[in-house]
């Protein structure tokens, strides 16, 4: 199947575009943009990728799937467009980079500054119904996400992978390396933050792993 995607991520999971649940996949999302509203914009997919080259990666976000909100997904996790209100999420992950590097709240929530530098904000599942959070959980996205995880395990070496909630942590599997730092902590959402998101220190954690190895630091 011919995907559109940033070429070197088209040639590092080449093999999994033409396997047989990912053409099950594409007929379902296809027949769900031509019916229903579906978030993020069908160009907009595959964005996280198409920003983040596989050479560039540095940290991988794991979030579970879009905002279903409109005006708010634009294809990378956790982010929204210049102009629109901070998701509760997004809110307290300004909260913790607050907390933990004394960063002011940016103008804006538009995180592709961070994917520049090699950050992947990467939803496990990368397409939703509008206002039907998790309705395209179980349709073949995990799988390829999964591969996405592991195949870029296996290439790369000194990854960050930011793992928040427990939908995300189930994905630590894939990363069956020793050659990459994961870190674990509950999700941003209000329903979480407090019992450990608040306070987990991944930014300077991230950082300080990346300058131990070599590796330019992100600039959050």
């Amino acid at each position: 199947m011919n995907v559109k995607i940033e070429n070197s991520w088209k040639q590092l999971l080449d093999n999994e575009f033409s396997k047989p649940y990912f053409d099950s996949l594409a007929n379902f999302v296809r027949s769900e943009y031509a019916s229903k509203t579906i978030y993020p914009k069908a160009d907009s997919i595959f964005k996280a990728f198409d920003l983040c080259p596989v050479e560039k990666v540095k940290v991988v976000i794991l979030g579970q799937d879009p905002y279903h909100g409109p005006n708010q997904a634009h294809g990378m996790a956790f982010s929204v467009k210049e102009g629109v209100p901070f998701p509760p999420s997004l809110l307290n992950i300004f909260k913790e980079l607050k907390s933990d590097l004394g960063l002011p709240f940016p103008p804006h929530g538009n995180l592709e500054r961070w994917a520049e530098q090699g950050v992947l904000l990467l939803n496990a599942t990368l397409t939703v119904e509008a206002h039907k959070a998790g309705s395209h959980q179980k349709k073949g996205w995990e799988t390829f996400t999964s591969a996405v995880i592991e195949k870029l395990a296996s290439h790369k070496s000194n990854l960050v992978f930011l793992l928040w909630g427990a939908y995300a942590q189930k994905k630590a599997g894939e990363i069956k390396s020793d050659k990459h730092l994961k870190l674990q902590a509950p999700h941003p959402s209000p329903l979480s933050a407090y019992r450990g998101f608040l306070g987990c220190k991944h930014f300077s954690q991230t950082n300080a792993y990346l300058e131990a190895h070599g590796i330019p630091p992100i600039k959050w």
